[in-house]
């Protein structure tokens, strides 16, 4: 478990006086705080810690893709001299997000949404005008002072900040909340760059519609572009305007869309949670390649990712995380939570864990000469830790909540940390993936009844319909290709 130092962002700021700059889209002054060279800076030290968070996923011609529509994009901008790089990450969420500096990431959850290439072209645009217009430089200029509060509010280690927050996972200064301004903007570049490069611009507007019924069916979180996004009726009706202006300025009398090359190129693509990185059933997280599992406190938020599971109650009050310990021994790698979280053991004892070796320690934050509000916020916290060793590896099972509300939530610590135990039940440990597969529909017919051919549940048909970018109603000739889903 890499620990995500923020002491460079600490220092950057205390740079950060280049107060005007050219905005490279509108051509006007621009009040930042950062210039090119530190907003190129914060987007390498920040890439690692993505890839930490998200893993790539492994899938050399999606990776191919992504680039080279990337680049081809990047080099129509108003930006070109950036070094961007493009990557889709190992996340089922449906989301896409750009940090400053020319990185962008969209998640397999989001590849596996697009129905064309225009689609990912439309988004794929939008991503790099929040860099070429600088929106994420423009946010953190703004937001400087609240960011130095949080920086000072990490006393123990940006896992810790912000209790509760199961979502932040230290990466709370990459993903800024652009404003209604930024985001129209980013839809104009959107619309110029992939209309630039071919596309038909239409297709963008299409598929924000999928992604609001997505969001009103499910309930799931609004990805970054869609956060602070305009009236969707709005948008959509802005968006196809945009994409009429560009295709006759450009003399574009053919727009790309090229539906079947890319429903074909997502076929296999994993679907929702992949089992092996772990999955939650019944409130009890089970990972079948490390073998382990543990129960999840009743009523728990939780979130998972290659370096940690993260949990945390809806009050916010209180939050757990595992991660992997390093050490030789139980007693080394406490040494090292310890020290690497800045903080001081008050108890410590032996146990066993349903027969595995383990270390239990309630610590404090070690007393540091800092400001008196950090030092005061230190003293407010209590932390219980569980050193797990099993498998061949040691697993830090860590509890965080205020000293005031530690006795209250010690139970649920210590329900979860203690019933940590081997995972033998072959259901569990054989667990495949969901993956999106490309059929051939056999005859015309409604989308719906072609669905219920492929065996799809009445509970799913709305989830397929808008995986498809599709109404259940919608005819759907013979020979078109759609998505299902299957094991």
């Amino acid at each position: 478990m890499k620990k995500f130092t923020i002491t460079g962002y600490a220092a950057a700021i205390l740079f950060m006086f280049n107060s005007c700059a050219t905005n490279p889209v509108t051509g006007k002054k621009d009040l930042v705080l950062m210039s090119e060279e530190q907003e190129i800076a914060l987007g390498a030290q920040s890439d690692p810690a993505v890839l930490a968070q998200f893993g790539l996923y492994q899938d050399e011609k999606l990776q191919s893709f992504i680039q080279q529509k990337g680049q081809a994009m990047a080099a129509v901008s108003h930006r070109p001299n950036l070094e961007y790089q493009f990557r889709v990450v190992d996340s089922p969420v449906i989301n896409a997000f750009a940090v400053p500096g020319g990185y962008v990431y969209f998640t397999r959850g989001i590849m596996a949404h697009f129905n064309n290439e225009a689609q990912f072209a439309g988004v794929l645009g939008h991503e790099i005008g929040h860099i070429t217009a600088r929106h994420s430089v423009q946010q953190q200029s703004k937001s400087t002072l609240a960011q130095v509060g949080l920086i000072a509010g990490m006393v123990i280690s940006p896992e810790l900040a912000q209790l509760g927050d199961a979502a932040s996972q230290g990466l709370g200064l990459l993903f800024l909340k652009f404003g209604r301004d930024d985001e129209r903007e980013s839809d104009q570049l959107g619309v110029e760059y992939s209309s630039k490069i071919g596309y038909d611009a239409d297709e963008m507007a299409d598929f924000f519609l999928t992604l609001q019924r997505q969001q009103e069916g499910n309930g799931q979180a609004i990805p970054g572009f869609l956060s602070t996004h305009p009236n969707p009726a709005d948008r959509y009706t802005t968006v196809n305007k945009l994409a009429a202006e560009w295709q006759k300025k450009l003399n574009l009398t053919k727009p790309e869309v090229n539906r079947n090359s890319y429903l074909r190129m997502i076929d296999g693509i994993v679907y929702g949670e992949d089992p092996k990185q772990g999955f939650v059933e019944n409130s009890t997280f089970y990972h079948p390649e490390l073998k382990f599992q543990f129960p999840i406190p009743n009523g728990w938020g939780h979130q998972n990712s290659p370096q940690q599971f993260q949990m945390a109650p809806k009050d916010g009050k209180a939050m757990m995380s595992l991660t992997l310990a390093s050490g030789e021994t139980l007693e080394a790698a406490a040494q090292k939570q310890l020290q690497g979280y800045g903080l001081q053991a008050t108890e410590s004892k032996k146990l066993t864990v349903n027969g595995l070796p383990a270390l239990a320690i309630i610590a404090t934050p070690q007393p540091q000469q800092q400001q008196q509000q950090q030092q005061q916020q230190q003293q407010d916290v209590k932390v219980l830790l569980y050193l797990i060793q099993y498998g061949g590896n040691i697993y830090n099972l860590l509890g965080v909540s205020s000293s005031a509300n530690f006795s209250t939530y010690f139970p649920a610590f210590t329900g979860t940390m203690e019933s940590f135990k081997a995972l033998s039940d072959p259901d569990k440990l054989n667990r495949k993936p969901e993956r999106v597969r490309i059929k051939t529909v056999p005859r015309t017919a409604t989308l719906a009844q072609v669905l219920g051919t492929y065996n799809v549940k009445d509970t799913r048909m709305e989830e397929l319909a808008i995986l498809n970018g599709m109404q259940l109603t919608d005819q759907v000739e013979k020979g078109t290709l759609i998505k299902v889903i299957e094991k």
